[in-house]
């Protein structure tokens, strides 16, 4: 009697375990893009400042569990370009120094690739009971796995002895390389990542949404001094399309 009563209960609570749990999951995609810029260069390292940002390509899928109507915990997979670039008169590093620096007028680009996987407390609130739209934010901590990195340089120059350009030592040079520099960087990132959006309901399982937000990487990325410190970080743009999950029964779960 003791185990058919265990029995009985237990299969109670996987029934409404997966009745609830399927009532409050979504899941989505999203893709757009990102405007990426490396900060934080130390002014006496000439090599890791002056970037300004560069336009690249942001996206990625992501599970929401609603707690309730109003409150979601996020997990995603991001996939996130970084970096900066550089585009004028900027110092390069001499091979055979002294001096320390050479200076070129060229574009030099830093291209980093991130896996992101952020964990985000989301917010939202219809604008009135019966609207199908909601405005929602979101903020939280990310872990970040570097994928790739290179520095992609192009243009012609001639090569100065200082960084005013006016002592010419060769003639116009064609830059024109692109280097892998992943094994100068830290694999492992960490930092907090933020949203603002709006999401339309189509129906009570779909809904499309666009939002706006950033990243930023708390850590340093190179492993060593002579190229300076810099934190990488991104303003983001996406648009998407989000389901909620319906269970076997035929409920539908809520948005």
């Amino acid at each position: 009697m003791k185990n058919h009563l265990f029995l009985t209960l237990f299969a109670s609570l996987l029934v409404l375990g997966e009745h609830t749990f399927a009532q409050k999951i979504t899941i989505g995609a999203k893709g757009g893009f990102s405007i990426p810029n490396l900060t934080g260069g130390s002014t006496d390292n000439p090599l890791n400042t002056g970037y300004s940002s560069r336009l690249a390509n942001d996206g990625g899928i992501y599970g929401e569990y609603h707690v309730n109507k109003k409150f979601a915990v996020t997990v995603g997979l991001e996939y996130s370009s970084q970096g900066g670039l550089k585009n004028g008169l900027q110092a390069l590093p001499n091979p055979i120094p002294p001096p320390t620096y050479l200076y070129a007028n060229i574009k030099n680009e830093a291209k980093l690739n991130y896996l992101l996987v952020p964990l985000l407390a989301k917010y939202n609130w219809r604008l009135n009971k019966k609207s199908p739209i909601r405005i929602y934010v979101a903020l939280g901590p990310f872990a970040g796995l570097l994928l790739n990195a290179k520095q992609v340089s192009s243009g012609t120059s001639r090569i100065f002895m200082n960084p005013d350009g006016t002592v010419p030592i060769s003639e116009p040079t064609i830059f024109n390389s692109s280097i892998s520099i992943k094994n100068q960087l830290y694999t492992f990132n960490a930092g907090v990542e933020g949203f603002v959006g709006i999401s339309y309901s189509i129906d009570k399982r779909h809904a499309l949404f666009i939002e706006g937000g950033a990243n930023y990487g708390f850590l340093s990325i190179q492993k060593g001094t002579a190229n300076g410190k810099n934190y990488t970080g991104a303003g983001v743009f996406n648009f998407g399309y989000a389901y909620t999950l319906q269970n076997k029964y035929g409920q539908r779960g809520r948005r």
